[in-house]
């Protein structure tokens, strides 16, 4: 049974969560999960029938979560985050590609408000984040100017419509911060909203399945390994932004390096790189794909 179980989340499982039902031929029913006893993840009452986002994680955690949902999430590269209300693709290479604006980009998080967080897979070269030295993003900074505008508007017409505006977290937080749960706190104490931003540096950390590479200090201290555990890794790539505040300098922001640790240097360095983030509408429906690179998720 077990592995019938397993064989069904692999197979399965991401259809629930991403709205795939619909394009699925699925003839099983039930299935059962044994973490500690038995657990039954039934779904009938929908009849499969689970279309967008919100629907299908309102079907699985309604369900199984969290004696049941937690394992086998993880069955599939999606975790849940144990600091907020979010699941992650973590470790090296997950199936998260989708195809946004007829281009790769990468799901970060399926967030529990029923959108979904996503990253662009190719970078934007030699960007400064702010051109005045400020560190606060809700200025706004020169780059929330240019990805707000400038790049908004570059995109097609089907794309703008599945975006929604969303708090996105810009508080600051602290170098060589030892305590994850209190740096993402701190990043949640102060929030912009809009369409079109960075990934946190926490995010960052958490896309990696290495447990040793939790916190900034650590990612210093294990970057040959830690670069290797995370999708969000880039290579070839010197400095890229992430949208973090420093909380001690107010003319610093953190960046991913080359090595793949995460420091901080001014706004203004220009060698740096961009990656815009943003967030899907609930309402977006995930028509096909699996969700590898040769194979990418495609929205309806």
């Amino acid at each position: 049974m077990k592995e019938k179980i397993k064989e069904f989340s692999k197979k399965y499982l991401i259809g629930f969560i991403l709205g795939l039902i619909t394009t699925l031929s699925i003839s099983v029913i039930a299935a059962t999960y044994f973490p500690s006893g038995d657990v039954t993840y039934d779904n009938t009452e929908s009849g499969l029938e689970s279309t967008n986002v919100q629907g299908a994680i309102d079907e699985l955690y309604g369900v199984c979560f969290p004696s049941a949902g937690d394992q086998i999430i993880e069955d599939n590269g999606l975790e849940k985050d144990p600091y907020e209300c979010r699941y992650f693709f973590k470790g090296a290479n997950p199936n998260n590609y989708i195809t946004f604006n007829d281009e790769d980009w990468r799901i970060i998080s399926v967030e529990c408000d029923g959108t979904i967080k996503i990253v662009r897979d190719v970078v934007i070269e030699n960007i400064m984040w702010d051109t005045y030295g400020s560190n606060n993003w809700a200025r706004p900074a020169a780059l929330n100017s240019y990805l707000n505008s400038t790049y908004l508007n570059s995109l097609n017409s089907a794309s703008k419509r599945q975006i929604i505006s969303h708090d996105f977290s810009i508080g600051g937080v602290t170098r060589n911060n030892n305590d994850l749960a209190g740096q993402v706190n701190d990043e949640n104490n102060k929030t912009w909203n809009g369409k079109i931003a960075l990934p946190t540096a926490s995010e960052y950390l958490r896309t990696n399945s290495n447990s040793n590479c939790k916190t900034l200090s650590s990612n210093n201290g294990n970057y040959e390994t830690c670069k290797n555990t995370t999708w969000m890794y880039v290579i070839n790539i010197d400095y890229w932004w992430t949208l973090s505040a420093s909380a001690s300098d107010i003319d610093d922001v953190f960046f991913v390096t080359n090595y793949g640790a995460v420091f901080n240097n001014y706004p203004y360095y220009t060698g740096s790189a961009a990656r815009p983030t943003l967030y899907l509408s609930s309402e977006v429906q995930i028509t096909g794909g699996d969700g590898s690179q040769s194979n990418p998720y495609t929205l309806g």
